[in-house]
């Protein structure tokens, strides 16, 4: 089976997750999200489908999520608080479980003035912690929040994310170890450009022993120019560049080469930090740039990702066996 069995297995192998992000379409067409898929065949575990990434409109998370599981992939749906009240998300939960989605990232999401759509009402009935109590209610106690039983419940494995780069640090670590208790199974986080921040972050997730009940997926991903890194960083929420790696981009005389290359170094580093399960990466309108990137870390180690073609062979070998 796809899904729950593939992505929860790995994340149990002990080998290093690799996972990337997909940005969906503005479009109605499937084959746009087959072409951005067929970018990641064979380097990554699992492809996260965004929903509403920056508070702009694309094609749903649930949709996309559903469009790559039928090829094969391993989907893993991003929910946001942002737009949708409880009756809502329970709804498209279970209906993701019906379509074979069995991995679910829980977020609270970015505000709606960020966006293009800043007049949208925002909701924020559930935020990303009562979210997750909320899969976890419906997937082990067969109810919905209302008390009202769910006849087949929904087979998901819940999801969270997390920053460790910015203050308060002390809060991040406790928000972390809630979300765990509240039934996050995996975490990704946001980009990481500083790892001794990381470092000390891990050092604290492992004293709590959070590493052994919870998979940590650290976030990371190019820059194509040290313009590009400073505004970044002073325009997206929650994302810390150090100075450092600005300058390195400006004194570069391939900006864009150097931001691979850059990217590629921190992968190999955090593959050495103890506790730390794997990596997340994301490069918006960039997915042809993470197979090149992720390749020449050698954090796959020789191993070759599950693709769709590799599972098609296993299916056609045991229905003749």
């Amino acid at each position: 089976m796809n899904g729950i069995g593939a992505f929860e297995q790995q994340l149990a192998s002990g080998q290093f997750v690799v996972t990337a992000e997909l940005s969906p379409p503005d479009s109605a067409d499937p084959e746009e999200v087959y072409s951005r898929a067929r970018v990641f065949e064979g380097y990554v575990d699992a492809i996260n489908a965004t929903d509403g990434s920056g508070a702009n409109c694309h094609m749903s998370s649930v949709a996309v999520c559903s469009l790559l599981e039928r090829r094969g992939y391993t989907a893993i749906m991003q929910v946001s608080c942002r737009d949708r009240n409880r009756l809502a998300v329970q709804g498209d939960v279970l209906g993701a479980s019906a379509l074979g989605i069995s991995n679910v990232l829980c977020l609270s999401g970015d505000g709606v003035q960020a966006g293009d759509h800043p007049g949208a009402k925002p909701v924020f009935d559930l935020d990303s912690m009562s979210l997750i109590t909320t899969l976890r209610t419906m997937r082990d106690d067969s109810r919905f929040l209302s008390g009202r039983v769910i006849t087949t419940p929904p087979r998901i494995l819940i999801g969270a994310a997390a920053n460790p780069f910015v203050p308060p640090f002390d809060y991040r670590i406790e928000r972390l170890a809630k979300k765990i208790s509240a039934g996050a199974a995996f975490v990704q986080t946001q980009y990481c450009f500083d790892i001794p921040r990381l470092e000390e972050y891990m050092r604290q997730v492992r004293d709590r022993g959070l590493h052994e009940k919870c998979a940590i997926l650290v976030g990371v991903g190019p820059l194509n120019s040290h313009r590009a890194a400073r505004w970044i960083r002073d325009n997206v929420p929650g994302v810390h560049i150090p100075d450092h790696v600005i300058k390195r981009l400006e004194g570069a005389e391939r900006p864009k080469l150097e931001g691979r290359r850059l990217c590629m170094e921190l992968i190999q580093q955090i593959r050495e930090i103890e506790g730390v399960a794997g990596v997340h990466v994301m490069a918006y309108r960039q997915e042809e740039a993470l197979a090149e990137i992720i390749d020449a870390s050698g954090v796959l180690a020789g191993r070759v990702p599950c693709s769709p073609a590799a599972k098609a062979t296993s299916v056609l070998r045991s229905a003749i066996s």
